[in-house]
């Protein structure tokens, strides 16, 4: 996860990064737990999921993309 975060940024990506997954949690994304959208994971995009279920895609954007932030500082 290099480039910053977007409502365009697809699902799947995020799942690879347990603290992205945590946040999502936090947020109560359903996707993480749903079986159908496991098998459409590769093509939801953040923006669209957050847009049907309600969810404020601006302040989870801020808190994914400060938790990305944080875990490229680490690394250096």
């Amino acid at each position: 996860m290099r480039e910053k975060i977007t409502k365009d940024t697809v699902l799947a990506i995020l799942f690879d990064d347990p603290e992205a997954v945590k946040i999502l949690e936090k947020h109560k994304l359903p996707c993480l737990h749903c079986p159908v959208a496991q098998l459409e994971i590769g093509a939801l995009k953040l923006g669209e999921v957050c847009s049907v279920y309600g969810i404020d895609v601006n302040k989870l954007l801020e808190e994914l993309n400060k938790a990305k932030e944080k875990q490229q500082e680490n690394e250096k």
